[in-house]
């Protein structure tokens, strides 16, 4: 099975500070780079689609990466 199609091993915290909630999305060890994605397309639209849900609930959130 080609590794493109296995699934990433990842986990979503969620934490809250003064502007409101992170999502901190951790993944495995090498796989920060297939996430982000060329010149951090992949990241800029996952951030796009947390925020639209978020805003349409009247809320601000952050969602940030780590490896």
């Amino acid at each position: 099975m080609s590794s493109s199609t296995t699934p990433m091993p990842c986990a979503c915290h969620e934490a809250f500070d003064e502007r409101g909630p992170v999502y901190t999305v951790t993944v495995g060890p090498g796989e920060l780079g297939k996430v982000i994605g060329r010149g951090g397309r992949t990241a800029k639209a996952i951030r796009t689609v947390v925020r639209a849900a978020a805003t349409r609930q009247h809320v601000s959130v952050r969602v940030d990466f780590e490896d």
